[in-house]
């Protein structure tokens, strides 16, 4: 996904194609359904499908770093987005997080690594990355797939002082992390 409504790919002659959209919505529609289409398509989904929906600007975010994130979160049902189980995005909290704390599940631990700050990324999150055979009782089933929107709104980098360059990797085909309901377990450092 590139600003003005562009989006572009390699074919499997490794040709590139860009295409551009009437509106920022409808380029970040095509993308969520490019990431689906990705995961109908595997055979088994064996970590975290991640879509950069918007990239947002500044460093992309590592282990350590901490972040307040506004989310959805939906059951992956007949192969498309099912139903919403949990979502903050009209809430006046945002979700904090420490990336590697181990606080949310493993899935947004690994499928957020490289975010910048105002970056929208589409997860898809295969159920051993996220709440396994337990479930959530009462909002997600045992052996579920969950399908994350993640927006970063702020970042409080663990290393504020040092100028390292080069480490925002795209992460476009490395797992995708999903958020996961929890106490605020933003730390005061």
């Amino acid at each position: 996904v590139q600003p003005n409504n562009y989006s572009t790919f390699y074919d499997d002659q490794r040709q590139n194609w860009s295409i551009m959209f009437e509106s920022e919505k409808a380029a970040v529609d095509f993308s969520k359904q490019v990431c689906i289409a990705k995961c109908n398509s595997s055979p088994a989904l064996d970590s975290v499908l991640c879509q950069d929906l918007l990239l947002g600007e500044g460093q992309g975010v590592e282990g350590g770093d901490s972040l307040e994130v506004a989310y959805t979160g939906w059951l992956f049902q007949n192969n498309g987005l099912g139903q919403v189980f949990d979502s903050n995005v009209n809430k006046d909290k945002l979700l904090r997080l420490k990336l590697g704390s181990g606080k949310v599940i493993k899935g947004w631990e690994e499928g957020m690594l490289g975010m910048k700050k105002g970056g929208r990324r589409f997860l898809i999150v295969p159920p051993a990355w996220a709440y396994g055979a337990q479930g959530v009782a009462g909002r997600v089933p045992p052996d579920s797939t969950l399908v994350f929107e993640v927006e970063v709104r702020r970042v409080k980098l663990a290393k504020e002082c040092s100028g390292s360059d080069g480490l925002s990797v795209s992460s476009r085909d490395s797992p995708a992390p999903s958020p996961v309901p929890s106490s605020d377990g933003f730390s005061s450092d």
